[in-house]
């Protein structure tokens, strides 16, 4: 099927092609563990993920920039009051997008073609991609809105990190660079346009380093099978028994002892 901003997200797309999303949710980032069967069952519209506050306001400055503020606002009305004003809880994101406004470094990298659509065959299967600020010759930019720039991540295998990894924004701009290259010939640095949820809002634009990105591309081609047979039933997923999707769907069958509760059984 040929892609466009209307069907990007249906469920026949994500059935067809796989995301940088659908691809974190099979196999995990540092800070969010992989559910074969919750990204099925996503896949499959069968589960949703809740909506929560700070995920709102992040899309609400998305959607900004996009140019598809309107469509949010009718799609989310539980954002505004009567009198049709931002609730309090959400008039950060107006605060963010003044932000960035102010900043002429900022601006200009989020200058490029917006939300452009990119289809590649990768590693055997289909992939897509929708480009929050391409600038042709020149980069590939996403836009996140993060609740700390700087927030030090702690991890059990290689100790404190950045957003930039333990979020798997590494795989995001491996994925979106080999795409473009496939399209292009061109092989374009990836820069990530951030901003905080801050008290003072902080912006930073970060540019992932291009060994990061080669380290990421080869684990995505030794996933991407694995991946496939899961979408075609030819193998049976993995639960994890940690994300919200694994607690709806338990079924207990017998008594735990202590240490399991932290993955120790």
């Amino acid at each position: 099927m040929k892609l466009t901003a209307e069907n990007y997200y249906s469920a026949e797309a994500n059935q067809e092609y796989i995301s940088v999303s659908q691809y974190k949710d099979f196999c995990g980032t540092l800070g969010k563990p992989a559910c074969e069967e919750m990204a099925l069952a996503k896949m499959k519209g069968e589960w949703e993920e809740e909506k929560t506050i700070p995920l709102l306001v992040g899309s609400y400055v998305d959607s900004y920039f996009e140019g598809t503020l309107e469509q949010f606002k009718t799609e989310n009305p539980e954002l505004f009051t009567k009198k049709r004003t931002l609730r309090s809880e959400y008039r950060k994101a107006d605060d963010i997008i003044d932000r960035i406004e102010r900043d002429r470094l900022f601006m200009r990298y989020m200058s490029g073609e917006k939300q452009r659509i990119f289809t590649a065959d990768l590693f055997g299967a289909k992939w897509k991609a929708k480009l929050d600020s391409y600038i042709p010759g020149k980069c590939i930019v996403d836009l996140k809105v993060m609740q700390s720039l700087r927030k030090a991540h702690y991890t059990h295998d290689f100790g404190m990190m950045d957003f930039v990894r333990y979020w798997g924004y590494d795989i995001q701009a491996a994925v979106y660079q080999e795409i473009v290259y496939v399209n292009t010939g061109e092989r374009l640095p990836f820069y990530i346009a951030a901003a905080s949820k801050e008290k003072e809002t902080d912006i930073e634009i970060i540019q992932v380093p291009q060994e990061w990105i080669n380290e990421r591309i080869v684990e995505v081609k030794s996933n991407t099978d694995k991946i496939l047979m899961l979408k075609i039933g030819e193998i049976d997923p993995i639960r994890c028994d940690v994300c919200d999707y694994c607690k709806h769907t338990k079924v207990l069958t017998a008594p735990i002892w202590p240490d399991e509760l932290l993955g120790e059984g």
